[in-house]
């Protein structure tokens, strides 16, 4: 990917670790860190290291990639919310999307309501 693609892509930049997280989570296929502005108790985001810009491209170029992504989004989920949490891709700048990189958003915690998105 070109260095202006990168610029562009706020993900790519905290893979590369231009940009700090707080990263609880990586390995050769996917980044996962926190949100910095979480709307639960764990607010974690789960991103391929290869881009996709959003959900169906990921599952049809990778499905495999998916799967892990869904994966690490259990394992983030069973430490620190006992196992029970919300799975969240958006898909679209209306649908709430605002970085074209996919990733899934792992939610969870006390009182989670479906209105808290």
């Amino acid at each position: 990917m070109s260095d202006a693609a990168r610029e562009e892509d706020l993900f790519l930049r905290i893979i590369a670790g231009e940009i700090p997280a707080d990263v609880v989570h990586s390995d050769d296929l996917v980044v996962a860190f926190r949100d910095i502005a979480p709307k639960a108790d764990t607010h974690v985001l789960v991103v391929p290291r290869e881009r996709y810009p959003d959900v169906p491209a990921l599952a049809a170029a990778a499905p495999q990639t998916l799967a892990h992504v869904v994966a690490v989004a259990k394992r983030i989920a069973d430490a620190e919310c006992g196992g029970e949490f919300r799975l969240v891709f958006n898909t679209g700048a209306s649908a709430g999307q605002t970085v074209f990189h996919v990733h899934a958003h792992v939610l969870g915690g006390k009182g989670l309501a479906f209105t808290d998105l």
